[in-house]
């Protein structure tokens, strides 16, 4: 189901190469229409949960959860695009207090229905009190954020996470494009999802807004073809400013 905001293509790009130059096929008006569809999109994917993850995410995940042991807070942590919960289940699992954070009531309901606590949000608009939260986990999602709300979206992440938390966050990168993908559940005229592939540079100066990076990889596409072989991901550990100080 298309909101009628904009209109619908197979794909929709526009293609730059330097630093903050990514052209927009969003404006401010349509950043809520882009995450309605998008939760949309979400709300009809039920194969999700059964799909396996990748090796290096696992390994990632498994980096992450001895950095929140070793940080010791006792705030919560919070993974901004839980999904079906498919990380957050295995971060409880470890001992560690997790709330995830969706813009599907879908994918709300399916990790709650495992035991996890999920707030229905948006990276946009957090609901949580500036410097409340001990660690950040997020993976695939920030890709979804236009480029005309993607700087206030790591402002907001920032302001809720305490000095010196463990950050952890992954992105499909690419060439510095905004483009639509027809969706692929509900039927060929069913929702979108809108990417925003940065390249590094880019998603470098975006995470340094949360912190220092003591770690940036680039994971090689597996699955690439000769269309979307520029597209890697951009996985990041960061050491978190604290919202309280900014």
């Amino acid at each position: 189901m298309s909101t009628g905001a904009f209109p619908r293509r197979v794909s929709e790009s526009i293609r730059t190469g330097g630093l903050h130059s990514v052209r927009r096929v969003i404006d401010e008006r349509s950043v809520l229409a882009v995450e309605r569809e998008m939760a949309q999109y979400y709300d009809a994917e039920e194969e999700r949960e059964g799909r396996p993850l990748d090796p290096r995410r696992l390994a990632a995940r498994d980096r992450f959860i001895g950095a929140v042991r070793a940080a010791g807070r006792d705030e919560p942590i919070v993974e901004i695009g839980a999904g079906p919960g498919r990380d957050a289940v295995e971060m409880v699992d470890a001992g560690l207090a997790v709330i995830g954070v969706d813009l599907s009531f879908g994918h709300a309901a399916r990790a709650a229905s495992r035991g996890l606590t999920m707030a229905r949000a948006s990276a946009r608009e957090l609901p949580f009190a500036t410097a409340s939260i001990g660690a950040l986990w997020s993976m695939s999602t920030l890709m979804h954020i236009p480029e005309v709300a993607i700087d206030g979206a790591m402002q907001e992440i920032a302001r809720v996470l305490v000095a010196g938390a463990p950050v952890a966050i992954g992105v499909w990168g690419g060439p510095d494009t905004e483009h639509f993908l027809d969706g692929t559940v509900a039927g060929s005229r069913g929702p979108r999802r809108l990417f925003s592939r940065r390249s590094e540079p880019r998603w470098r100066a975006l995470l340094e807004v949360l912190g220092h990076i003591d770690d940036f990889d680039l994971w090689a596409n597996n699955r690439a073809t000769d269309d979307d072989a520029a597209f890697n991901y951009h996985l990041a550990f960061i050491t978190a400013h604290g919202g309280a100080g900014r």
